[in-house]
């Protein structure tokens, strides 16, 4: 943990300061192990591997630990020699790059860090908080980065205090938490007055939940992750020549896609084939394996962010619930 993190941090429960209690081991002014304190509530949190941990390493979201551990270079852009990641990041968001230069800017549900790499190459400082220990997999492709920080922490207890971050985004991330509303209502305390907000989720409507993944997920949801993984290994060398063809048809390609639960994503020309391939096993077991999967409807979104003080609000015209604002002067 680099020691200017502590700028921002704040207790879970009352969002005050925190305080370094103890630096056990220390490596180029970073620290290794260690913990925090917060003195009003009496209650401590440790560093481990660089990283403050606010939450146990097992809870809700642990299958996006393995997917993460697991595919941690997979869609980081600098590796792959592509740039999805970065036109995603500045389409759903709608910020312009280097706008954020010398800001603090926030990943909510940051994972093995695709969008993390993206905003770290302006020259601000850039937090992912993510419950799992998909924390160390960001850790590992972009810790030595020096405006690069992680927290392992819950979105419903976010570990800052309230008004000192710049901007926030949080891309494909609400709908797999227990409660979307609430996660939806917490996340802008920590902004500034003016601060950005950016927010993709999936979008509900009368067929959703029609789709070929969602009975499936019934069982799916409840596998061991490593068990699904080898199933998912094993399905692919049929479904995926078949996805090959049927996805390409034009207009039936939609319904298709609707029809058979595999992820690949036949109209990226960016992506290898290997690419295609490799985003097809994770994105498949990535539609299959959370525990949660709550897709919501754009009126109960904006709602909720309006009441929890958010102003600007406008969704964009991108692929799933797409809503930018930023928070209003008072709360």
């Amino acid at each position: 943990m680099k020691q200017k993190l502590l700028q921002i941090l704040g207790c879970p429960k009352c969002h005050g300061a925190l305080e370094l209690l103890a630096k056990e081991t220390v490596e180029k002014e970073e620290i290794i192990t260690g913990s925090l304190g917060c003195l009003r509530c009496g209650i401590n949190w440790p560093i481990k591997s660089g990283i403050p941990r606010f939450v146990p390493s097992e809870n809700y979201a642990s299958s996006f630990g393995y997917q993460w551990n697991r595919f941690k270079r997979v869609q980081i852009d600098s590796i792959n020699g592509i740039a999805q990641s970065e036109r995603r990041l500045y389409t759903e968001s709608e910020w312009e790059k280097n706008w954020t230069s010398g800001e603090w800017v926030l990943d909510v549900g940051c994972g093995a860090g695709r969008f993390l790499e993206v905003a770290s190459r302006d020259k601000c400082q850039v937090v992912g908080v993510d419950i799992s220990n998909a924390v160390d997999a960001a850790a590992e492709m972009l810790g030595s980065r020096d405006n690069v920080h992680l927290v392992q922490g819950s979105i419903f207890e976010l570990p800052f205090r309230d008004g000192v971050l710049d901007a926030c985004y949080c891309i494909g991330v609400i709908q797999h938490t227990p409660d979307p509303g609430l996660a939806l209502s917490v996340i802008p305390r920590v902004l500034k007055a003016g601060g950005k907000f950016a927010v993709t989720i999936y979008e509900r409507n009368k067929f959703t939940l029609l789709n070929s993944k969602y009975p499936l997920r019934f069982f799916t949801r409840w596998l061991n992750s490593k068990i699904l993984l080898v199933l998912i290994h094993g399905m692919m060398p049929f479904l995926w020549p078949l996805t090959e063809v049927l996805f390409r048809i034009p207009i039936l390609g939609r319904l298709f896609r609707f029809l058979i639960p595999i992820a690949n994503y036949v109209e990226e020309p960016e992506l290898s084939w290997k690419q295609r391939y490799q985003w097809a096993v994770l994105d498949t077991f990535d539609m299959l394996a959370p525990r949660y999967d709550q897709p919501q409807k754009e009126s109960y979104v904006v709602d909720v962010l309006q009441r929890a003080g958010l102003c600007q609000i406008r969704r964009l015209n991108n692929p799933g619930l797409n809503v930018v604002g930023q928070r209003g002067r008072s709360i």
